[in-house]
């Protein structure tokens, strides 16, 4: 009997409330492809989920016939042609305001302060989306607006993650970065956080801003992680903490 793994397995962290451990399992496999590492071998497979080879096999012998993981020639494997195809499907339903707007308004019931989502246009950065915090005195989004790339908190984060000229994207997000005041309008704190697409490249920035008197450092763990969902349903992956 093979001895219990000294540490959960993927799938075991990841596990679904209410879900089928083996589709669990066969996901995170499936998790453990990057483009960096398109083809693997099945002790890297094992190695990188956290599963026993013998259960691996298993999983892929499904994976394999239902065309999600293909089988080279040298043995090792790679994502297989149903993945471009339920990409497609997904591609054709796709919507960045179906998906930024409902985060953005979780964020703003969460905190009750304003939520926006910037993207960079040229040398500025866009508020392409926005919600307003339902309180008398708060900082009103400006969907539309163009603002100057490298400041505010949301400027700050393009800056550091390589979305700016001259620069690299080589922070770790351990936290997301907060300017209290910001730079653009003194009376305004903000915190803001990345959101990555699937290639690794920085998408977006998404800022909760609201009157300095009233910034709530606290709120930093909502902004962190309505970014990380954000990513996830964009196919990204946030950078592992250190």
């Amino acid at each position: 009997m093979p001895r219990k793994a000294a540490q959960p397995s993927l799938s075991e962290q990841r596990a679904a409330p209410g879900g089928v451990g083996a589709v669990d399992r066969a996901i995170s496999l499936l998790d453990v492809f990057t483009p960096d590492r398109p083809l693997l071998s099945l002790a890297e497979l094992a190695d990188e989920s956290r599963q026993y080879k013998s259960t691996v096999l298993r999983l892929l012998a499904s994976l394999t016939h239902s065309h999600l993981v293909v089988r080279h020639v040298d043995g090792r494997f790679s994502l297989g042609s149903t993945i471009p195809r339920l990409h497609a499907v997904y591609a054709a339903s796709f919507s960045m305001e179906n998906v930024i707007v409902p985060a953005l308004r979780e964020l703003v019931e969460a905190t009750r302060e304003s939520a926006a989502y910037h993207i960079r246009q040229g040398a500025k950065r866009l508020c392409m989306y926005g919600v307003d915090s339902p309180q008398t005195v708060c900082d009103h989004t400006q969907v539309g607006a163009l603002l100057p790339l490298g400041k505010g908190a949301a400027g700050a984060v393009f800056t550091a993650f390589g979305n700016a000229p001259s620069t690299r994207g080589t922070r770790t997000v351990r936290e997301p970065l907060v300017v209290a005041p910001t730079d653009l309008v003194r009376e305004v704190a903000a915190i803001a956080a990345p959101v990555f697409e699937a290639s690794g490249a920085l998408a977006g920035v998404i800022a909760l801003t609201m009157p300095a008197m009233r910034l709530q450092r606290s709120h930093g763990a909502d902004v962190l992680r309505v970014a990380r969902e954000v990513t996830a349903e964009l196919g990204g992956r946030y950078p592992a903490q250190t």
